[in-house]
């Protein structure tokens, strides 16, 4: 059985719902399994058990959170040769991406044996609160599908 961790962050609950998207989309293909879990109730010595980490942050000043970054940096001290991963991220305004692509990099520069699946996910929210913009959602179900594809090969 195919694993996958999504991990997030989320402050008003629309990375939590990006993440529950893809999640669903993963756990509806026989044999494979996602897990959700906040950042802070992560246990990193149960990331082997995983073939693949999804990891999801709210844009935060044009990155990722503290939490995410520090996250990142402790996923570099372990195993994870034969790994894949990917980033998703909620953002406003202009911010399209921002957050994913620092993240990806942080990604390449700290665990270079995490190898990226897919290119990350961006999702609008149109207040500080939320919601998800009309639509966004259906990019979602599309992301985890894709990772699930991946994952079936």
């Amino acid at each position: 059985m195919a694993k996958a961790i999504v991990i997030y962050e989320s402050r008003y609950g629309n990375t939590k719902l990006v993440a529950e998207m893809i999640g669903e989309q993963i756990n509806q293909v026989s044999g494979m399994e996602a897990v959700l879990t906040e950042v802070s109730k992560v246990d990193l010595n149960q990331i082997d058990g995983f073939d693949t980490i999804l990891v999801g942050s709210p844009n935060h000043i044009g990155r990722a959170t503290r939490s995410i970054r520090k996250f990142i940096d402790k996923l570099g001290k372990l195993s994870l040769e034969g790994k894949q991963g990917a980033v998703f991220d909620t953002y406003l305004g202009r911010d399209f991406e921002k957050a994913v692509k620092k993240m990806e990099k942080q990604i390449h520069e700290k665990v270079p044996t995490l190898k990226i699946m897919s290119p990350g996910l961006s999702i609008k929210v149109q207040g500080m609160k939320g919601p998800i913009v009309e639509g966004e959602l259906a990019k979602c179900s599309e992301f985890g599908k894709k990772i699930a594809a991946q994952l079936e090969t």
